[in-house]
């Protein structure tokens, strides 16, 4: 079984919905979020030497580090553990998959294990196991 570790610095990122745009009778969609997901891709490629061939199992475990609220008081920081706020874990899988889609893995359909979870840390940061 082979396994890669790929750790992106910075604010966990979320997937955000299209939008759309409507012009007379044409209406078009578009990605908000191109800048972004081009900036994590860039830093994930770092880590990824071989792409994983299709039709594999692949098992994906996020652990997304999300930063401390600069109001929370010393004593308070103590006792924050899990981020119960958005963005919901739901969308910060989908966009690391969307992201992963043609760099990693041929299409994310090939995942069929996610175990996921998101902590308060004075480092805000996001780190993927990937085995296949």
């Amino acid at each position: 079984m082979n396994e890669l570790k790929i750790v992106i610095p910075g604010i966990p990122i979320a997937k955000k919905r299209p939008r759309f745009v409507r012009r007379n009778n044409f209406v078009g969609t578009y990605n908000p979020q191109e800048t972004e997901e081009g900036r994590w891709i860039l830093n994930a490629r770092q880590f990824i030497t071989e792409q994983i061939p299709r039709g594999i199992h692949v098992s994906l475990d996020c652990h997304f580090y999300m930063p401390i609220p600069a109001s929370t008081s010393k004593k308070k920081r103590q006792e924050l553990h899990y981020h119960t706020k958005k963005p919901d874990l739901d969308n910060l899988i989908k966009f690391v998959k969307d992201c992963l889609n043609g760099e990693l893995w041929h299409d994310d359909g090939q995942v069929s294990k996610v175990v996921a979870w998101k902590v308060y840390s004075d480092t805000p940061r996001t780190e993927l196991i990937i085995e296949w």
